[in-house]
């Protein structure tokens, strides 16, 4: 179990020295339903409850609304104390949660909940359970309004503070070994494995992004700030458009011109097949090598909310430049249809936030085994064609290895994409292909040849933009 601070203990953790100003508290008219004594259903002993938990905690209700600034970047910040009635959530509660999502959409500032909760707050009853649907609308209404939201989980985070504030976040952070689950501790079936209901278990299944220790809050906090706003600590209104990545490649900037203007013949493969063995080759770089080469620093964005991760897509936002551009990697592997919902997340939230995309293409294909069927490889591969599709924020492609298929195409940009010289691009790999046509074996070299994979045959054929070369070629 993780260490259980206060609200203000907390946010001082967090927050830049000196800089947390809380909100003023709105007020509810004499005539609301919770001036009656024990609250508006009349539970005998639930004023006094209250009492004693302001006492307890020197809070009037169980969240600390507020704005800060972290590592620089200025927040709003939703910071629950649990010492007050374990934290639950009632009509006050919903108050207080409103008018800061107001406060953040009207100034322009993104949304930090520092969950700690046990859920709804029994004796307020329904109207507790409702302040749920205040809350997701709220988070929607930010969401609208190109704000980011960033939740950091502490222990406990349960129930509907689970399902709203915190699942609900663009970016989930969560401390070690926090209880994180819908059900709480007392309402589980007796024979549950708790670590099912802890913050690691929830990273596992793609439900949250990262465990990040006490100690590295802030500076993690922060950086996550950063880029979501932009850089510049400030969000562009929604109708601002952002512009594309200064270059197709991943160091310096290139001018990408068609073949043979950007690169000399001998650079390039000579057949279908050598072009398909220099994208196989262990000896190129891969996708984490041209991150690490074109990014000064960046933060990984992890898991598709569906119960899956998938190690062979690399997704996250980083800076270059000053500038942040985010990025959806393939590595190598056969992508699982949770790296494909994952890239979707990740494309859906860059354009939210007017933030540019590099794609980076390496995959033999899509996972073709029973379980990618049954985990719904077809609607995950949908999923992400139709985000690159309804994309509004400049996407921009690099096919750095193989390119396999629909499963490599569904992350690439229409009328943006670029390659290396390792690189190529088939219908489907030739191996398959001379299968399909009940060719021999001898005869895939020739069925690459034919299929006209090739860096420079994809410029030709007008599927690509052009072929570049990285100014500083990343190791591999």
């Amino acid at each position: 179990m993780t260490e259980r601070l206060s609200a203000r203990a907390f946010l001082a953790l967090v927050a830049d020295e000196s800089t947390f100003t809380e909100l003023p508290h709105p007020t509810r008219d004499s005539g609301a339903k919770e001036a009656k004594p024990d609250g508006p259903l009349a539970w005998r002993g639930y004023d006094a409850s209250r009492a004693r938990a302001a006492e307890h905690t020197g809070e009037q209700e169980s969240v600390v609304c507020g704005t800060a600034t972290v590592t620089g970047t200025r927040a709003v910040l939703l910071a629950f104390e649990f010492g007050f009635l374990g934290g639950s959530l009632g009509e006050r509660t919903g108050d207080r949660l409103e008018s800061a999502y107001a406060y953040a959409r009207a100034h322009r500032l993104p949304v930090v909940p520092l969950v700690a909760t046990g859920g709804s707050r029994m004796q307020e009853g329904m109207l507790a359970l409702t302040q749920l649907q205040r809350v997701a609308r709220q988070s929607a209404l930010t969401r609208e309004a190109g704000l980011p939201q960033i939740a950091v989980l502490r222990d406990p985070t349960t129930g509907g503070g689970w399902a709203t504030l915190g699942a609900g976040a663009d970016v989930v952070l969560a401390l070690p070994g926090a209880q994180v689950g819908f059900a709480g501790s007392r309402v589980r079936p007796p024979d549950a494995d708790p670590a099912a209901y802890r913050a690691e278990a929830q990273v596992a299944a793609g439900a949250a992004d990262a465990v990040v220790p006490l100690a590295d809050l802030r500076v993690a906090l922060g950086r996550w700030l950063r880029l979501l706003t932009g850089g510049a600590g400030s969000l562009r209104a929604p109708s601002e458009p952002a512009t594309a990545p200064t270059a197709p490649g991943p160091t310096a900037p290139v001018a990408a011109a068609p073949v043979p203007a950007a690169l000399g013949a001998g650079d390039l493969p000579g057949t279908g097949w050598a072009a398909v063995r220099r994208a196989r080759s262990t000896e190129r770089p891969r996708a984490q090598a041209y991150l690490d080469a074109y990014f000064t620093h960046r933060v990984p964005l992890s898991g598709d909310r569906c119960g899956g991760t998938d190690r062979g897509m690399l997704c996250g936002f980083g800076e270059r430049d000053g500038r942040t551009v985010a990025y959806a990697a393939q590595a190598g592997t056969a992508t699982r249809p949770a790296g494909y919902r994952t890239a979707a997340r990740l494309i859906r939230l860059a354009d939210r936030l007017r933030i540019p995309v590099l794609t980076l293409v390496d995959t033999p294909g899509a996972a073709n085994d029973a379980e990618a069927e049954r985990q719904g490889a077809g609607a995950a591969i949908a999923e992400l064609f139709g985000a690159v599709a309804a994309a509004r924020t400049p996407v921009t492609t690099l096919v750095i290895g193989e390119g396999g298929s629909g499963g490599a195409l569904a992350l690439a940009a229409p009328d943006n994409t670029w390659a290396t010289p390792d690189s190529y691009f088939s219908v489907i790999a030739p191996e398959l292909a001379a299968a399909i046509l009940k060719r021999p074996a001898d005869q895939v070299e020739a069925t690459a040849d034919q299929l006209r994979i090739r860096p420079q045959d994809l410029v030709e054929l007008g599927v690509i933009r052009g072929v570049v070369e990285p100014a500083a070629r990343p190791r591999p």
